[in-house]
Protein backbone atom coordinates (compact mmCIF):
# COMPACT_ATOMS: atom_id res chain seq x y z
CA UNK A 1 0.00 0.00 0.00
CA UNK A 2 3.20 2.25 0.25
CA UNK A 3 4.64 3.92 -2.52
CA UNK A 4 6.83 2.11 -5.00
CA UNK A 5 9.71 4.83 -4.34
CA UNK A 6 11.95 3.37 -1.81
CA UNK A 7 13.08 6.64 -1.12
CA UNK A 8 9.50 7.94 -0.43
CA UNK A 9 8.98 5.08 2.02
CA UNK A 10 12.40 5.37 3.35
CA UNK A 11 11.44 9.06 4.60
CA UNK A 12 7.54 8.03 5.87
CA UNK A 13 9.12 4.78 7.95
CA UNK A 14 11.73 8.15 9.40
CA UNK A 15 8.87 10.14 10.32
CA UNK A 16 7.18 7.51 12.00
CA UNK A 17 9.77 6.45 14.72
CA UNK A 18 7.90 8.18 17.42
CA UNK A 19 3.86 9.11 17.16
CA UNK A 20 1.35 10.43 18.92
CA UNK A 21 -2.01 10.08 18.80
CA UNK A 22 -4.41 11.88 20.60
CA UNK A 23 -7.92 10.62 20.38
CA UNK A 24 -10.79 10.56 23.28
CA UNK A 25 -11.59 7.20 21.67
CA UNK A 26 -9.94 4.18 22.58
CA UNK A 27 -11.49 2.21 19.58
CA UNK A 28 -10.63 4.80 17.03
CA UNK A 29 -6.69 5.29 18.83
CA UNK A 30 -6.37 0.52 18.52
CA UNK A 31 -7.83 1.35 15.30
CA UNK A 32 -5.19 3.63 13.85
CA UNK A 33 -2.57 1.91 15.82
CA UNK A 34 -2.85 -1.16 14.12
CA UNK A 35 -2.69 0.45 10.38
CA UNK A 36 0.51 2.54 11.46
CA UNK A 37 2.09 -0.92 12.49
CA UNK A 38 0.80 -2.15 9.47
CA UNK A 39 2.90 -0.01 7.21
CA UNK A 40 6.00 0.03 9.36
CA UNK A 41 7.42 -0.69 12.57
CA UNK A 42 7.00 2.19 14.81
CA UNK A 43 6.35 3.14 18.43
CA UNK A 44 3.29 4.82 19.43
CA UNK A 45 1.69 6.66 22.10
CA UNK A 46 -1.82 7.57 22.93
CA UNK A 47 -3.51 10.07 24.97
CA UNK A 48 -7.29 10.60 25.84
CA UNK A 49 -7.76 14.76 25.95
CA UNK A 50 -5.51 17.63 25.84
CA UNK A 51 -3.99 17.66 29.04
CA UNK A 52 -2.58 14.27 28.97
CA UNK A 53 -1.19 14.67 25.09
CA UNK A 54 0.45 17.61 26.05
CA UNK A 55 2.15 15.68 28.40
CA UNK A 56 3.09 12.99 26.58
CA UNK A 57 4.31 15.05 23.67
CA UNK A 58 6.69 16.64 26.11
CA UNK A 59 8.10 13.28 27.07
CA UNK A 60 8.57 11.66 24.13
CA UNK A 61 8.94 14.48 21.09
CA UNK A 62 6.78 12.91 18.84
CA UNK A 63 7.98 13.14 15.07
CA UNK A 64 4.25 13.10 13.93
CA UNK A 65 0.84 13.49 15.71
CA UNK A 66 -2.41 12.87 14.53
CA UNK A 67 -4.97 14.29 16.82
CA UNK A 68 -8.55 14.39 16.60
CA UNK A 69 -11.14 17.26 16.56
CA UNK A 70 -14.74 16.31 17.48
CA UNK A 71 -16.90 17.43 20.53
CA UNK A 72 -14.58 15.67 23.05
CA UNK A 73 -11.21 17.32 21.94
CA UNK A 74 -10.66 20.64 20.44
CA UNK A 75 -7.45 19.30 17.56
CA UNK A 76 -7.24 23.10 16.42
CA UNK A 77 -6.72 24.76 20.43
CA UNK A 78 -4.02 21.27 20.70
CA UNK A 79 -2.39 22.10 17.88
CA UNK A 80 -2.12 26.10 18.51
CA UNK A 81 -0.77 25.47 21.99
CA UNK A 82 1.85 22.49 20.47
CA UNK A 83 3.06 25.17 17.74
CA UNK A 84 3.13 27.72 20.70
CA UNK A 85 4.97 25.79 22.92
CA UNK A 86 9.04 25.47 23.55
CA UNK A 87 8.48 21.61 22.62
CA UNK A 88 10.93 20.07 20.24
CA UNK A 89 8.53 18.57 18.39
CA UNK A 90 6.61 21.68 18.17
CA UNK A 91 7.38 21.67 14.49
CA UNK A 92 6.37 18.19 14.09
CA UNK A 93 3.97 17.15 11.26
CA UNK A 94 0.35 17.19 12.89
CA UNK A 95 -2.30 15.33 10.86
CA UNK A 96 -5.92 16.00 11.82
CA UNK A 97 -8.56 13.62 11.99
CA UNK A 98 -12.51 14.43 12.02
CA UNK A 99 -15.57 13.36 10.82
CA UNK A 100 -16.51 17.21 10.78
CA UNK A 101 -15.11 17.64 7.08
CA UNK A 102 -17.05 21.02 6.21
CA UNK A 103 -14.93 24.05 4.67
CA UNK A 104 -14.85 25.94 8.15
CA UNK A 105 -13.29 22.75 10.08
CA UNK A 106 -11.00 22.61 6.96
CA UNK A 107 -9.99 25.80 7.33
CA UNK A 108 -9.90 26.06 10.90
CA UNK A 109 -7.48 23.17 10.84
CA UNK A 110 -4.99 24.81 8.37
CA UNK A 111 -5.49 28.06 10.49
CA UNK A 112 -4.21 26.39 13.75
CA UNK A 113 -1.06 25.15 12.28
CA UNK A 114 -2.20 21.37 11.02
CA UNK A 115 0.01 20.02 8.31
CA UNK A 116 -2.75 17.72 6.91
CA UNK A 117 -6.49 16.82 7.53
CA UNK A 118 -8.06 13.70 7.41
CA UNK A 119 -11.86 13.02 7.36
CA UNK A 120 -13.56 10.07 8.71
CA UNK A 121 -13.93 7.29 7.49
CA UNK A 122 -10.26 6.47 5.81
CA UNK A 123 -8.87 3.94 3.76
CA UNK A 124 -5.11 2.65 4.57
CA UNK A 125 -4.61 5.17 0.57
CA UNK A 126 -5.89 8.11 2.17
CA UNK A 127 -3.78 7.73 5.40
CA UNK A 128 -0.63 6.76 3.52
CA UNK A 129 -1.20 10.10 1.05
CA UNK A 130 -1.19 12.26 3.69
CA UNK A 131 2.28 10.39 5.07
CA UNK A 132 3.59 11.15 1.69
CA UNK A 133 2.65 14.38 1.99
CA UNK A 134 4.35 15.31 5.19
CA UNK A 135 7.52 13.32 4.39
CA UNK A 136 8.71 14.42 1.01
CA UNK A 137 6.42 17.73 0.87
CA UNK A 138 7.90 19.57 3.38
CA UNK A 139 6.64 23.41 3.62
CA UNK A 140 8.10 26.21 4.68
CA UNK A 141 7.75 27.30 8.57
CA UNK A 142 6.07 30.42 9.53
CA UNK A 143 6.93 31.67 12.77
CA UNK A 144 4.34 34.93 13.10
CA UNK A 145 2.63 36.07 15.72
CA UNK A 146 -1.19 35.39 14.50
CA UNK A 147 0.18 32.49 12.86
CA UNK A 148 2.44 29.54 13.32
CA UNK A 149 2.98 26.77 11.37
CA UNK A 150 3.64 25.43 7.83
CA UNK A 151 2.85 27.31 5.14
CA UNK A 152 -0.55 27.36 4.48
CA UNK A 153 -0.06 27.93 1.19
CA UNK A 154 -0.24 23.92 0.16
CA UNK A 155 1.85 24.21 -3.28
CA UNK A 156 4.11 26.97 -2.58
CA UNK A 157 6.20 26.94 -6.10
CA UNK A 158 7.50 30.12 -8.37
CA UNK A 159 6.28 27.65 -11.17
CA UNK A 160 2.32 29.07 -10.14
CA UNK A 161 1.15 30.80 -13.35
CA UNK A 162 -2.68 31.36 -12.13
CA UNK A 163 -4.15 34.71 -10.73
CA UNK A 164 -2.39 36.10 -7.72
CA UNK A 165 -3.59 35.39 -4.95
CA UNK A 166 -1.86 37.43 -1.89
CA UNK A 167 -0.31 41.05 -2.85
CA UNK A 168 3.51 39.51 -2.23
CA UNK A 169 2.87 37.17 -5.32
CA UNK A 170 3.39 39.64 -7.94
CA UNK A 171 7.14 39.98 -7.18
CA UNK A 172 9.83 38.73 -9.64
CA UNK A 173 10.50 35.55 -7.93
CA UNK A 174 9.77 33.21 -5.07
CA UNK A 175 12.58 33.83 -3.15
CA UNK A 176 11.68 37.65 -2.88
CA UNK A 177 8.27 37.17 -2.07
CA UNK A 178 9.98 35.11 0.68
CA UNK A 179 11.90 38.08 1.96
CA UNK A 180 8.84 40.62 2.00
CA UNK A 181 7.04 38.28 3.91
CA UNK A 182 9.71 37.59 6.48
CA UNK A 183 9.82 41.57 6.39
CA UNK A 184 5.96 42.08 7.38
CA UNK A 185 6.18 39.29 9.46
CA UNK A 186 9.02 41.06 11.77
CA UNK A 187 7.24 44.19 11.52
CA UNK A 188 4.09 42.48 13.47
CA UNK A 189 6.08 41.05 15.74
CA UNK A 190 7.68 44.37 16.55
CA UNK A 191 4.39 45.47 17.37
CA UNK A 192 3.64 42.59 19.37
CA UNK A 193 6.67 43.11 21.82
CA UNK A 194 4.20 43.88 24.87
CA UNK A 195 1.29 41.69 24.02
CA UNK A 196 2.97 38.77 22.86
CA UNK A 197 6.74 39.03 23.71
CA UNK A 198 7.76 35.68 24.00
CA UNK A 199 6.56 34.88 20.77
CA UNK A 200 7.55 38.11 19.41
CA UNK A 201 11.67 37.29 20.73
CA UNK A 202 11.15 34.05 18.85
CA UNK A 203 9.25 35.28 15.54
CA UNK A 204 11.80 38.15 15.26
CA UNK A 205 14.79 35.66 15.54
CA UNK A 206 13.72 33.62 13.00
CA UNK A 207 12.83 36.52 10.69
CA UNK A 208 16.55 38.23 11.27
CA UNK A 209 17.99 34.51 9.82
CA UNK A 210 15.39 34.58 6.90
CA UNK A 211 16.71 38.27 6.24
CA UNK A 212 20.33 37.43 6.47
CA UNK A 213 20.16 34.81 4.09
CA UNK A 214 18.02 37.08 1.17
CA UNK A 215 20.61 39.87 1.93
CA UNK A 216 23.39 37.30 1.25
CA UNK A 217 21.36 36.14 -1.83
CA UNK A 218 21.46 39.36 -2.83
CA UNK A 219 25.06 40.48 -2.07
CA UNK A 220 23.56 43.31 0.22
CA UNK A 221 26.55 43.82 2.26
CA UNK A 222 24.16 46.74 4.47
CA UNK A 223 21.25 44.56 4.65
CA UNK A 224 23.53 41.96 5.43
CA UNK A 225 24.98 43.77 7.89
CA UNK A 226 22.05 44.94 9.99
CA UNK A 227 20.53 41.71 9.96
CA UNK A 228 23.35 40.18 11.50
CA UNK A 229 23.62 42.59 14.20
CA UNK A 230 19.85 42.47 14.83
CA UNK A 231 20.06 38.42 14.79
CA UNK A 232 23.38 38.74 17.78
CA UNK A 233 21.00 41.49 19.95
CA UNK A 234 18.27 39.12 19.36
CA UNK A 235 19.61 35.87 21.07
CA UNK A 236 20.87 37.78 24.23
CA UNK A 237 17.75 39.31 24.80
CA UNK A 238 15.10 37.89 27.75
CA UNK A 239 11.43 38.14 26.64
CA UNK A 240 10.44 39.13 30.45
CA UNK A 241 13.03 42.15 29.98
CA UNK A 242 12.91 43.02 26.43
CA UNK A 243 14.52 46.43 25.34
CA UNK A 244 12.03 47.43 22.80
CA UNK A 245 13.05 50.96 21.85
CA UNK A 246 16.58 49.35 20.98
CA UNK A 247 15.33 46.44 19.25
CA UNK A 248 13.09 48.91 17.41
CA UNK A 249 16.01 50.90 16.26
CA UNK A 250 18.15 47.61 15.23
CA UNK A 251 15.39 46.91 12.95
CA UNK A 252 14.60 50.30 11.15
CA UNK A 253 16.92 49.65 8.71
CA UNK A 254 15.77 46.05 7.66
CA UNK A 255 12.19 47.74 7.42
CA UNK A 256 13.19 50.35 4.97
CA UNK A 257 13.22 47.65 2.58
CA UNK A 258 9.51 46.88 2.93
CA UNK A 259 7.58 48.00 -0.05
CA UNK A 260 5.08 50.14 0.14
CA UNK A 261 1.25 49.23 0.39
CA UNK A 262 0.81 50.82 -3.21
CA UNK A 263 4.38 49.12 -3.99
CA UNK A 264 2.55 45.51 -2.67
CA UNK A 265 -0.78 45.88 -4.31
CA UNK A 266 0.62 47.06 -7.72
CA UNK A 267 0.64 44.14 -10.46
CA UNK A 268 3.38 42.87 -11.80
CA UNK A 269 4.55 44.91 -14.96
Amino acid sequence: MLSADAKTNQRIFALMQRVLIADPQPASSKLLSGILRDICSCQIWTAPDAQKAMTVAQGIEPHVIFVDHGPSLDGATFTRAVRRSEMMCRRSPVIMISAQATAAAIIGARDAGVHEFLRKPFTIKDLVRRLEAVSTRPRDWIEGIGYVGPDRRRFNSGNYAGMLKRRVDHVATPDEARFVQALKILKSALGAMDSDPRQALRSMVVQASDILGSARAKADIELSAAAVTLGQRLELVDAAAMPRAEIQALAEPLLAYLPSEADQSRPAA
